[in-house]
């Protein structure tokens, strides 16, 4: 498998209703539904693409929906490939794929702390993992107020600023 319409015509064969977006002649987007991200990874893990690079989450507030964002990469090949799927943002879950890639266990415990999604299957997603004692919604979702966050935990204070003409001293 070494050119991207192999690649293409490869992921089409073995997965219904998938949509390509070539990002670059090293770079493949894929989009598929939820139900076939974990077969999709298990079957690209022992095709070459062997190292999950990271995974993210994308908010898209408009739709009511979170896009997982996994991606791989295949350094025989040269060629990475974006594994995309969407959720349900009010009831955002997706299993966890550690039983594929063991290093994922940090990438999910980053993408639950800071946008909320929840991995059945990973034993320590709701440990805290950057967020210690964060008590508020996970603070990457659009719907999150920073403004508002910081002026229901900080209180106001006042600033006497003391300004030291350079060369004077104290």
């Amino acid at each position: 498998m070494n050119s991207m319409n192999n690649i293409k015509e490869d992921i089409s064969k073995r997965f219904e209703n998938v949509i390509f977006e070539e990002v670059s002649k090293q770079q493949l987007s894929v989009d598929m539904k939820k139900d076939n991200i974990h077969s999709a990874l298990a079957y690209l893990k022992s095709s070459g693409w062997d190292q999950l690079t990271f995974l993210t989450c994308v908010d898209w507030i408009e739709i009511k929906k979170f896009q997982l964002v996994y991606v791989l990469m295949n350094w025989d090949e040269g060629i990475t490939i974006n594994l995309r799927t969407e959720i349900d943002r009010d009831n955002p879950i997706m299993d966890s794929i550690i039983s594929i890639f063991p290093g994922a266990e940090y990438y999910e415990r980053d993408v639950h702390e800071f946008f909320g999604v929840n991995f059945p299957g990973n034993p320590n997603y709701e440990k805290d993992l950057f967020l210690e004692i964060w008590d508020d919604m996970p603070p990457m979702r659009k719907d999150f107020d920073p403004l508002a966050y910081s002026k229901r935990k900080f209180p106001d204070r006042e600033y006497k600023a003391e300004f030291i003409p350079e060369g004077d001293e104290l």
